[in-house]
């Protein structure tokens, strides 16, 4: 028996409208494909697909259709004979009797396997590398893949007959900027999970200014991105207080950083978190403040007085480029969130 799943998490409408799908599709035993961008969990749902369905007792296989040559995969998925004294080898579709094969990244299956992949498929049977005997089989077959497959069939990618096999039930999961009720959820599950991996006694949330950002960012690597730049964050904020005491996105270690790439001394251009061109103003600017690099040397100033009227000018600068967006222009001087703050306070621009 496999190990059960994580379960899932999500309260948005849509994800909960495919959990329901699963639980139905579960039953039949029948092929399911799984469609959806990459880092959607198409292996999570699958896993869910197996241990509700009468096989949940049997075995769970996964096999990542990308990660092998054509030759590889076919002794991978169908094991190879051998003539020369060699001991045979079986394969996953062997291994997997009466319990469930996942097929990820289908769409990298080559011409000559999708036809050898039919037989498996529709009828249970096939042959080893090598071999002119075929093998029976009761295996479930979950297949996946984060492209179009029916325009990969339309381009002559993908053969249609195979496609009608695997697509008994298609279901496309959510990408994550269609379920946003799930965000804060995630990103607290993801957050409490590596602190305890750390040792920390408690998981301080988020500040509110970190989740405005989580909520608003488009997430292109969907739930797997997610999970990388909570887990980062979270470690980063333990690195600087092993206590956790400040909420995440606070404190000594500053705003969240969700490009891991960002630095002025990036390779290749700019990082998307420090590009020069400014952000849409905040939605609560500071008000009353003198436009950057204004003269605000006194008359006949010593060098105390331009030191200030410098870092002054520096403060206001980042403020202007970055929106009013304190945490922004923060980076933008390469300093802490806390350290740009005090400097504010140092020079009256905020109480």
């Amino acid at each position: 028996m496999a190990a059960l799943p994580p379960q899932p998490i999500g309260q948005s409408q849509a994800y909960l409208a495919i959990l329901d799908r699963v639980s139905d599709s579960a039953v039949l035993e029948r092929p399911v494909l799984l469609v959806g961008e990459r880092g959607t969990g198409k292996e999570l749902i699958a896993k869910r697909l197996h241990f509700l369905s009468p096989r949940w007792e049997k075995v769970f296989i996964t096999v990542n259709c990308a990660a092998f040559t054509d030759q590889r995969l076919d002794e991978e998925l169908f094991g190879e004979s051998f003539l020369d004294g060699r001991a045979d080898t079986n394969g996953k579709f062997y291994h997997a009797d009466e319990g469930t094969i996942f097929l990820d990244n289908i769409d990298a299956v080559s011409p000559r396997l999708q036809e050898k992949l039919m037989g498996a498929v529709e009828y249970g049977r096939y042959e080893a590398s090598g071999e002119h005997a075929e093998q029976e089989v009761d295996v479930r077959v979950i297949s996946a893949s984060a492209i179009d497959l029916p325009g990969a069939v339309a381009r002559g990618d993908f053969r249609a007959d195979l496609l009608d096999r695997l697509a008994f039930e298609v279901l496309t999961l959510p990408p994550l900027r269609a379920r946003r009720d799930d965000i804060l959820p995630l990103s607290d599950h993801f957050g409490r999970k590596i602190a305890a991996e750390l040792g920390a006694d408690r998981f301080p949330g988020f500040t509110a200014e970190a989740s405005e950002a989580l909520l608003a960012r488009e997430w292109p690597g969907n739930v797997r991105e997610l999970k990388a730049v909570i887990e980062r964050n979270t470690a980063k904020a333990w690195l600087a207080d092993e206590t956790l005491s400040d909420p995440i996105g606070g404190g000594p270690a500053g705003p969240l950083r969700f490009d891991p790439f960002a630095s002025p001394h990036r390779l290749g251009g700019t990082s998307s978190e420090t590009a020069a061109t400014p952000p849409a103003p905040s939605s609560e600017p500071l008000e009353h403040l003198p436009p950057a690099r204004e003269s605000l040397l006194p008359p006949d100033p010593g060098f105390q007085a331009r030191v200030l009227a410098f870092e002054r000018n520096l403060i206001l600068e980042a403020l202007q480029a970055s929106g009013n967006h304190q945490g922004k222009a923060a980076e933008y001087l390469e300093l802490t969130y806390h350290q740009f703050r005090g400097l504010m306070r140092k020079h009256g621009l905020k109480k």
